[in-house]
């Protein structure tokens, strides 16, 4: 949906904001920032307040600072798309996945849907997957068996796990197909969405 374009005045508005926004997001003060920019407190704190003009020399080495690109900082774009997130669905054999965040993820998380299929004999113990990092999930529907280590726990729908993906691990769906929502780091973004070959890289979410 696209709203009326906005003036300028909204669009400074925004951009002040943001600016603010992101300053105390990092927890630092108007001198912190003077800091890490050369400019002053006072020019920031103006700039924050609308008592500044803003201009192209300023928001530089704020951009610079914050760590965002000047074009993301000035963007007053109003279409939902920037929002909504329409996933695409993901099939391979005993796993469907729909991604849920954009590929950059808010710190470094990802998160997605999967629907599992794979029964218990149709994993190989041997080829279970261990990488560096977290993997949080919530199953939504069915018995999700997660094979942890030498520990085989059943997760029910409205329940929650959390584990170390150090552990070699895999997945599979007891009395019919399991669907859970999952966040895990950037360290299993690729075991979980991307397959490789063989039976074990297809069935797992990692």
């Amino acid at each position: 949906m696209h709203e009326p374009e906005s003036s300028p005045s909204d669009i400074e508005s925004v951009v002040r904001a943001r600016l603010r926004g992101l300053r105390v997001s990092y927890g630092w003060s108007l001198d912190e920032l003077a800091r890490r920019t050369h400019l002053s407190a006072s020019t920031i704190s103006r700039l924050e307040t609308g008592k500044r003009t803003l201009s192209l020399d300023l928001l530089h080495p704020l951009c610079t600072a914050l760590q965002v690109d000047l074009a993301a900082l000035l963007d007053v774009t109003t279409d939902d798309d920037d929002v909504v997130i329409r996933p695409v669905e993901t099939s391979a054999p005993g796993l469907t996945s729909w991604p849920l965040t954009r590929n950059h993820g808010p710190n470094g998380v990802i998160a997605a849907k999967f629907r599992i299929e794979t029964r218990p004999e149709d994993i190989v113990l041997d080829e279970r997957r261990a990488h560096p990092g977290h993997d949080w999930f919530f199953v939504l529907s069915g018995t999700l068996l997660l094979m942890l280590g030498e520990r085989r726990i059943e997760v029910r729908a409205g329940e929650a796990a959390e584990f170390s993906t150090m552990t070699p691990h895999a997945f599979a769906a007891l009395d019919g197909p399991v669907e859970l929502i999952t966040i895990f780091d950037r360290d299993g973004q690729h075991a979980h969405l991307s397959g490789g070959s063989g039976q074990a890289d297809s069935t797992t979410m990692n």
